[in-house]
């Protein structure tokens, strides 16, 4: 029995499965969009996303840990220069999966996984400046109380002066 168990093993071996995950996602990483089937592109997005967040932090000691699971030089270069440069300011969900219908020979349920950044039609266009995402927080108010106080301060010390000569 499986219970609890959300692993899709894809009809496969767990090394076989890995393998199969870690070529789709160098091929992902360096063409920026694949066409596999469904089933492949969901099990996809959960190896590669935390791959793309591990780029953002460009140490030694990611880039070892993502050649771990990609074993490919020219992909983890692309991954943490052009690819983690792009998603900045995300917080996630850097990869969409677009259904494209069956395919003829088997009907095996296909689809285009992206990663999402690199989407000119869907995305902004090239012109356009990225702006960080917006990071919400309760407490946010006394931070703009701050700056307010420190103005008032400011503007009541270059009023003395003036009205003393």
């Amino acid at each position: 029995m499986r219970h609890g168990d959300k692993v899709n093993n894809l009809g496969r071996t767990k090394a076989h499965r890995d393998a199969l995950l870690s070529n789709l996602a160098t091929q992902l990483i360096l063409h920026k969009r694949i066409v596999t089937t469904t089933a492949k592109a969901k099990a996809l997005r959960v190896y590669a996303e935390p791959l793309i967040t591990k780029a953002k932090d460009n140490t030694t000691h990611q880039r070892r840990v993502v050649f771990s699971y990609l074993q490919d030089k020219e992909a983890v270069k692309e991954l943490f220069s052009t690819v983690a440069e792009k998603v900045a300011g995300r917080p996630g969900g850097y990869t969409r999966i677009i259904k494209l219908g069956f395919r003829p020979g088997d009907n095996a349920d296909m689809a285009m996984i992206e990663l999402v950044d690199f989407n000119e039609i869907y995305g902004k266009g090239k012109g356009e400046a990225k702006t960080a995402a917006k990071k919400t927080r309760r407490a946010g108010s006394k931070k703009a109380t701050a700056p307010k106080a420190e103005e008032k301060q400011e503007a009541s010390a270059t009023d003395a002066p003036a009205t003393e000569e």
